[in-house]
């Protein structure tokens, strides 16, 4: 083995081992429910100030699940967990925990945040009353673009779901929310 090649395969199965240990025991956390709340509220915080033109989706929005940390790890076979709130009108109605397991060509780790902007009272609903929501091949999303903006275009305004990614930290290439299960949390 290559030094690049032990390296990687040392990063990829510690970032493994901390996903596996986050996802047991008390599925809110350590710190209880207070400082998950502080998290999300920072990740919203952070949104609202360094992407000044997601200010419509904030407005329009029913509710925004909040995951202000995802930790995603794999060398073949992956996984991600992170833990999150559900915000209507600014206030936690449910926590949440999104976890996805993947098998293929991959290698790394990474941490990210990520908002799903629910735009429709429909959407709301059916990701609140279901058993296991998992986000599908139609989410929209609302990226990055020149001068440190995301781009919320026309077309996502009319979408149902609207998937916000940022604060990407890490060497596994991309982040992507399709397979991505949600699940409520009792605290």
């Amino acid at each position: 083995m290559t030094q690049i090649n032990r390296r990687a395969f040392t990063l990829a199965g510690l970032a493994g081992i901390t996903t596996g240990l986050a996802a047991c025991g008390n599925p809110i956390g350590g710190g209880g429910a207070d400082r998950l709340d502080a998290r999300v509220d920072a990740a919203r915080d952070y949104l609202r100030n360094n992407y000044p033109s997601l200010g419509e989706l904030f407005q329009n929005s029913r509710g925004i699940l909040y995951i202000p940390v995802v930790t995603e790890a794999g060398l073949f076979v992956g996984g991600s967990y992170g833990r999150g709130a559900l915000r209507i009108n600014d206030a936690t109605v449910d926590y949440y925990q999104a976890t996805r397991a993947s098998l293929g060509l991959q290698i790394g780790a990474q941490q990210y945040a990520h908002a799903l902007f629910f735009m429709t009272e429909q959407a709301l609903s059916d990701f609140r009353y279901s058993e296991g929501w998992a986000a599908s091949a139609d989410l929209r999303y609302a990226t990055p673009s020149q001068g440190g903006s995301l781009g919320a275009e026309t077309t996502t305004q009319f979408a149902p779901v609207i998937a916000v990614v940022f604060g990407q930290s890490g060497i596994l290439a991309g982040a992507s929310l399709a397979g991505v299960k949600y699940a409520r949390i009792i605290p």
